[in-house]
């Protein structure tokens, strides 16, 4: 067993992440191969660290106990999200993109990456105010099992919910968001109403592909944690997972790269917020 004492750092060397990596691909098919490997090393540390791990130990857990790996997978992927994170971004979405997509008959969002769904439910607010949800339907996926599950009851943390009102009104918001979602004890659910045209399932940015054509996608903080290689295909499987004239947003912390900008025109440098153009 490793010291809790002992620096992160030093807990698991690469060549042993590597060699994690390719038993959990071995074992449950899930391939962190492509993913930044100090960012990893940085959160399987923190597990074996916090719960006296050896590799051994970890692996032994990894093999026999399905319940623990789904932990261990939610605990390694990146579950930070909140209602209206970014206000600028929302905002710049209902300025720039809605009033483009209200001449269409159908429109299919997708949010890559949605973890607990907070983010899906933002989208589908938004469209609800714009009078588009009818005509929309939202796909939420993530490659957490354990975070769908939460993001497909949508009943969230009440105390959580003043940060979230918070981030709305700075979108210039003309409703409370206390419209959205009904209160009970010490949690917040999502009316009914803006779950009738969602949809959450399992999806792996990392090794499967386009599975429908999109007038709107959203990846956001999560590339960040790709290698280059990586980000490089996950940025072609949104290209032609788009329809054509459709928008990728990628938010403040991630933009694409001059060999992949010449696919699409800038609507919002500070957003990264790009149209699909050949």
């Amino acid at each position: 067993m490793n010291s809790p004492e002992k620096n992160i750092a030093e807990v698991l060397t690469y060549a042993e992440l590597e060699s994690l990596v390719s038993f959990i691909k071995n074992v449950h098919g899930f391939d962190f191969s492509n993913y930044s490997p100090a960012s990893l090393k940085r959160r399987v540390s923190r597990i074996m660290q916090l719960q006296r791990l050896s590799l051994f130990d970890l692996k032994t857990l990894l093999t026999n106990d399905l319940e623990y790996f789904e932990t261990f997978l939610m605990e390694i992927t990146v579950n930070v999200t909140e209602m209206f994170r970014d206000p600028p971004f929302f905002k710049s979405v209902s300025q720039h993109i809605i009033p483009y997509l209200r001449s269409y008959q159908r429109i299919k969002v997708w949010n890559a990456g949605c973890s607990t769904g907070e983010e899906l439910y933002s989208f589908s607010i938004l469209f609800a105010e714009a009078g588009l949800y009818d005509r929309s339907f939202f796909y939420g996926t993530d490659i957490n099992a354990e975070v769908l599950n939460y993001a497909k009851n949508g009943i969230y943390d009440l105390q959580k919910m003043k940060q979230y009102s918070e981030n709305y009104q700075k979108t210039g918001a003309t409703h409370t968001l206390s419209d959205y979602y009904t209160a009970k004890y010490d949690a917040a659910s999502i009316v009914h109403s803006l779950k009738r045209n969602v949809l959450f399932s399992a999806h792996n940015l990392a090794s499967e592909g386009v599975f429908n054509e999109f007038q709107l996608i959203s990846c956001r903080n999560v590339l960040i944690y790709f290698n280059t290689a990586l980000q490089e295909k996950v940025i072609d499987l949104f290209y032609h997972s788009l329809a054509n004239f459709g928008f990728l947003c990628l938010g403040s912390k991630e933009t694409l790269r001059s060999s992949e900008i010449g696919r699409f025109k800038v609507i919002d440098r500070k957003n990264n917020i790009y149209q699909k153009i050949a």
